[in-house]
């Protein structure tokens, strides 16, 4: 079978990235990583001759070409078979599937006011915009998947729902945003897991930076 190859940006910025370098990851399937570091004179050289897009991540499987982060998931879902994927059972595959689309698409005050920093230490940061909607919501959600499935992960095992909020939960452990205390308990068992300290370690060993992305006081 064809090799995997995988194009992503800086692990420390990247939350698109991140889904598809972690599905990949907790499901130990081999892959080559491309990185090309943001907003940099190399990615905007070189990001043609992999993305159709100008986009990562990007995943290449022999002629195969898949963009978008979930497409990426979804591909290799269906083409691999991998023991990690959706919830077996149909009501909470539904549940996971529109977790899923609804992160997909939404939270956007969130994504707009606290970027993905990996390696910036952790800190109280202030609620800013409309925040306290977006995390009002996904406390909700979160609430009622882990209650569902009596945890740890969303769906009680590892799914392609924990891996798609993984730079989420990035985000409120950077800036301490507040969440009841079952979704702190999922975030720190989030970051406990093996592929997700390997990102973080990475991260924190690169030296570029993306001034858009960086926590302005």
């Amino acid at each position: 079978m064809d090799e995997l190859t995988l194009v992503i940006g800086n692990k420390n910025y990247s939350s698109w990235s991140l889904r598809a370098w972690l599905y990949l990851a907790v499901n130990d399937i081999p892959f080559e990583e491309i990185r090309l570091p943001l907003d940099t004179p190399r990615f905007y050289q070189h990001i043609h001759e992999y993305s159709p897009t100008g986009c990562v991540p990007v995943l290449h499987h022999g002629e195969v070409w898949v963009w978008d982060s979930l497409a990426i998931i979804e591909y290799v879902e269906r083409t691999f078979a991998p023991q990690i994927g959706w919830p077996a059972d149909p009501k909470a595959r539904a549940v996971a599937l529109s977790a899923v689309m609804e992160m997909h698409a939404g939270f956007p005050e969130l994504r707009k006011h606290y970027p993905m920093n990996c390696r910036k230490p952790s800190f109280q940061a202030p609620l800013r915009g409309e925040v306290r909607k977006d995390l009002t919501r996904l406390d909700h959600l979160w609430r009622n998947c882990l209650d569902a499935s009596r945890g740890p992960a969303l769906f009680g095992r590892l799914s392609i729902a924990d891996v798609y909020f993984a730079p989420v939960v990035f985000r409120l452990h950077t800036y301490q945003l507040p969440m009841s205390q079952p979704c702190l308990d999922y975030v720190e068992w989030m970051l406990a897991l093996p592929q997700m300290q390997a990102w973080a370690e990475a991260a924190r060993q690169e030296t570029e930076i993306v001034v858009a992305d960086e926590w302005q006081d």
